[in-house]
């Protein structure tokens, strides 16, 4: 058995030493453990400073594509080098390596393939209580999002073994912490939860520039992600909405014709024509959406088949 660690850093030479030298050498239930890094274009000494530290493998990304891209790249050279297990963590030495063992412990004892590090979040300082309240929230939508009791969705501390890395798929650009417990919940993989520690701030956070900047990210990539994986249900529900508004209009204009009064309220069958119209368009959206979400899924198990294929 091999487990490989995998690190995405982006100018990291001040904090990767400090991560580095917490990673164990040794893992119960590996015969191998491996260190691997994940290099988003850096422009500073990050690569030169892993090899200094005894870093196994080195994964160079041509330009800066963001943590989502790394982290990809980083699972795609994990299978590559023969993992069994694949822990990703950061490079800012935010999650508390001695916790690796309790990540990869369910998977050795196969009740889970995806475990996700749950952090105190109300005891951690540096976090803000709006942030704290947001990431209570956040984790609660996705949840209800892919059907899973994961407690913190936007741990980056998790232990993913080679079936569930195989099936796993990243769109969104911005981060893939959220968007891999969906779709995990979507393919049915087990996927849980395990309590563990954190380090002292090093450095903020990159993906953090500001709360309603990360809010207004995190809304957008929940929003896009239910229109990739429940594209019918999405289009269906608002079409079937638009189109109630119509028929409550319409019939808000049946009302003072009844009345006697619909002369002065012929602007609402307009209205009520328009709202069915585009709520019947809407639902017929539903279901071609939902014809394209089934040859994604036949792509997707083509790429897994590959995948299983090409690697080790």
């Amino acid at each position: 058995m091999k487990l490989i660690i995998q690190i995405p850093c982006f100018n990291e030479e001040k904090t990767l030493p400090i991560a580095l030298a917490d990673l164990p050498r040794a893992v119960h239930g590996f015969d191998t453990v491996e260190w691997l890094i994940i290099d988003d274009g850096s422009t500073d000494r990050t690569v030169e400073v892993a090899r200094e530290h005894g870093v196994d493998h080195v994964v160079s990304l041509p330009k800066h594509l963001g943590l989502a891209k790394g982290f990809m790249a980083g699972l795609e050279a994990c299978l590559q080098h023969g993992a069994d297990v694949i822990v990703n963590t950061d490079a800012d030495n935010q999650y508390f390596a001695g916790d690796i063992p309790a990540l990869t412990q369910p998977i050795i004892e196969g009740r889970a393939q995806i475990v996700i590090g749950a952090r105190p979040i109300q005891e951690i300082a540096h976090f803000s209580p709006l942030k704290k309240l947001f990431q209570k929230f956040g984790s609660w939508v996705v949840r209800q999002a892919s059907k899973t009791n994961i407690v913190d969705t936007t741990s980056g501390f998790r232990a993913i073994n080679r079936e569930a890395a195989m099936s796993l798929n990243v769109f969104n650009s911005y981060t893939y912490t959220l968007e891999t417990i969906i779709q995990a919940g979507q393919k049915n993989l087990s996927i849980m939860s395990v309590p563990i520690r954190v380090n002292g701030d090093l450095r903020p956070s990159r993906l953090l520039k500001s709360i309603s900047s990360y809010i207004k990210r995190s809304i957008v990539t929940i929003f896009r992600i239910f229109v990739v994986y429940k594209p019918f249900r999405f289009f269906f529900i608002s079409g079937a909405i638009l189109f109630s508004i119509g028929i409550l209009i319409g019939f808000r204009y049946l009302y003072f014709d009844f009345i006697g009064e619909g002369k002065g309220h012929i602007q609402s069958i307009i209205l009520a024509s328009v709202f069915m119209g585009i709520g019947f368009q809407t639902i017929l959206v539903a279901f071609l959406a939902d014809l394209l979400s089934v040859n994604r899924r036949l792509l997707e198990d083509v790429q897994y088949k590959l995948r299983k294929m090409n690697v080790k």
